[in-house]
């Protein structure tokens, strides 16, 4: 699928910019030893990785609309959310933990099927009614 004029976004550059800003605020803490606070609970650990991972992936799809594209992105996280397991083992300060790896993939699949539905036009909804006025 090709990109229509209305479909591009205005503020590319800097939508990649602040991902991947966010890319690196996850290997951060992931990698350090406070990670992220939690409000407890082994659950609420599996939904924080769930989440961020689904908003990693809902927010690049938004940036990049090919399939195979999102094909590529889905398999960076996958392997990125499963080498800074692998990075907490051998740390030293963090636990590795096969149920983070799962929670990550599963964030990571949620965010393609969240694309797949619409909601990957987030931000071209907000460019177009917010920020960008021709």
């Amino acid at each position: 699928m090709h990109k229509t004029q209305s479909e591009k976004l205005h503020y590319h550059q800097l939508w990649l910019v602040i991902g991947l800003s966010i890319v690196c605020l996850v290997i951060y803490l992931s990698l350090t030893t406070s990670g992220v606070p939690s409000m407890g609970g082994l659950l609420n650990d599996k939904v924080s990785h769930a989440l961020g991972y689904f908003g990693l992936m809902l927010w690049f799809t938004q940036l990049f609309r090919k399939n195979t594209t999102r094909t590529v992105l889905a398999c960076l996280f996958v392997a990125m959310g499963i080498t800074l397991e692998f990075l907490q083992a051998y740390g030293g300060v963090r636990v590795y933990e096969i149920a983070d790896m799962v929670a990550n993939i599963t964030g990571v699949i949620l965010g393609w099927f969240a694309a797949a539905l619409g909601l990957d036009r987030i931000l071209q909804w907000l460019e177009h009614n917010w920020l960008h006025k021709p």
